[in-house]
């Protein structure tokens, strides 16, 4: 759930436009997505928010809701914010204060609610105009209701352990945590356990746990990418690539020179992403599933029904790789194990956001990272579609030194064989995006240090092989190399800011007590 929509990119908008117009744009961009067909579902998962822990349901001025967390906004917003914010986790929403000439507006706003609205009155005239159009109108303040000032999920946590006391977040409060805060403030608030142990489970593997799945899963996939890569140094074509070809390396090199070099450089870049996704499958398993964490179970969903399907590409290139496909049959029984149940009750710890500059840092670093992966996703998906296509880019017959025509003249089946490799490694690109940008955008939590490490060797496993290869052969095209120089580049950035927040020590934070 990312907190960057707000911060740190408002002293920018606020730069522009002013914070209030700021606010307000960022309100109505909101609520237009979600007025959109699926939109608010795409808001609501794209951010994080998962429906409230139980001890959270009670009552705002006489009104049962099921989350006692919401916001509290002025009748100039109250339109957007009235369809925006409960896509963030709001459960209710104040619109405060109201007088006479409000009324029309908020009578407008709050028709198609999502959560309940209630309107505190300047007067008591607006109570009898508005009271049919709105869940409740009040005069004044009332005492279940604690307007939030501080971007602090562990006080809204402590508020929120009074059943009868609700908790309204003011806009800016929204302006400082962005609207990741109501997520966090969820799982402040939810109530956790320990994690069964391995005499609850047992050696039968039905009984099993998730994240057990979820871990052979990633280590299966580093396991396949380190065998991948031991082939392409080693003999580079196995016996069923000779046959598919019938031509050995030796026959390769009569045809061009660099070209075994260049089936080195597909393939090792290949092996090197399948390394980095084994990596995010068993830190979102050991990391995230462990401790129960929904959205690392969706994470793993989103990036493996990506990545697997993939296998079909074969259906246009017209080559079927043996070892690809044992590895499919092998590894997607472990994907299904780890994804199909939800996680088990919520085991994680909850820890206050520490020093202010030190998370600001983090925002930035979370931002970086998060555009990092769409970006690598968008390149995934230009690499497939060249794989299933030209297969061939202008610097790739520059670095051969010869066209597709000579190669299809050579060895027809020869374009067919490269482009299994190129559409196969867009495929794996897209899958490892996905889970570096969900595990950013979702993950950003102080203490986890698991998140940053799962983070920083899939960078090094994904893009430091790519560099090496490339300047073995002596492919260094400037254009060619320029994405893999700029994720690099954008990732460090981000993984140096984060640091000291992702990885703090249990000693330098303090631990939130849930509710009981």
């Amino acid at each position: 759930m990312p907190d960057w929509t707000y911060h740190p990119l408002r002293g920018i908008a606020a730069a522009l436009l002013g914070t209030g117009r700021s606010r307000r744009v960022a309100l109505r961009t909101l609520a237009a997505v979600g007025s959109w067909p699926g939109g608010g579902r795409l808001v609501s998962w794209g951010f994080g928010h998962r429906h409230p822990s139980a001890a959270l349901a009670g009552e705002v001025a006489g009104v049962p809701v099921g989350n006692r967390l919401g916001a509290v906004v002025p009748p100039d917003v109250a339109r957007d914010a009235i369809r925006a914010l409960p896509l963030l986790g709001a459960g209710v929403v104040e619109v405060a204060p109201v007088g006479l000439a409000d009324v029309g507006v908020v009578r407008a706003a709050a028709a198609g609610r999502r959560v309940p609205v209630v309107v505190r009155a300047t007067e008591r005239a607006v109570a009898d105009v508005l009271s049919p159009h709105v869940d409740a109108v009040r005069v004044g303040a009332g005492p279940d209701v604690v307007h939030l000032t501080s971007a602090s999920p562990a006080r809204a946590a402590a508020l929120l352990a009074d059943p009868a006391t609700a908790v309204l977040v003011t806009p800016d409060v929204l302006v400082q945590a962005g609207p990741g805060f109501f997520a966090r403030v969820v799982e402040a608030v939810t109530p956790t356990g320990p994690a069964p142990s391995v005499r609850d489970v047992g050696r039968d593997p039905r009984r099993w746990p998730a994240w057990w799945w979820g871990t052979l899963l990633g280590l299966g996939m580093v396991v396949a990418g380190l065998g991948a890569a031991a082939i392409t140094l080693g003999p580079v074509l196995l016996w069923y690539d000779r046959g598919y070809l019938g031509a050995d390396v030796d026959r390769l090199h009569g045809i061009n020179h660099h070209l075994v070099r260049f089936l080195q450089h597909d393939r090792i870049t290949m092996a090197g992403t399948m390394v980095a996704i084994g990596v995010l499958y068993a830190g979102l398993a050991a990391g995230g599933l462990r401790t129960g964490r929904p959205w690392a179970r969706e994470a793993l969903l989103v990036s493996g029904w990506i990545g697997f399907p993939t296998l079909l590409y074969f259906l246009g290139v017209g080559f079927v790789e043996p070892l690809h496909t044992l590895a499919v049959v092998v590894l997607f029984p472990m994907f299904v194990a780890a994804t199909r149940r939800r996680p088990g009750g919520p085991r994680w710890t909850v820890r206050p956001d520490g020093p202010e500059r030190e998370r600001r840092r983090a925002l930035v670093g979370q931002l970086l990272l998060v555009c990092t992966g769409s970006g690598l996703f968008v390149g995934g998906v230009v690499v497939s579609a060249v794989g299933l296509s030209d297969v061939f880019v202008a610097g790739d017959l520059e670095f051969l030194r010869t066209g597709p025509e000579a190669l299809h003249a050579a060895n027809p089946r020869l374009p067919g064989f490269v482009a299994h490799d190129r559409a196969g490694f867009g495929g794996a690109l897209m899958a490892a995006a996905a889970a570096i940008t969900l595990l950013g955008a979702w993950g950003w939590r102080r203490g986890e240090a698991w998140v940053w490490w799962s983070l920083a060797l899939a960078a090094a496993a994904g893009f430091l092989p790519a560099l090496v290869v490339h300047g073995v052969i002596g492919y260094t095209d400037a254009g060619h190399l320029a994405p893999v120089f700029a994720g690099l580049g954008l990732t460090a950035t981000a993984l140096v800011l984060a640091r000291p927040y992702l990885c703090a020590r249990p000693a330098e934070v303090r631990v939130a007590a849930p509710l009981p």
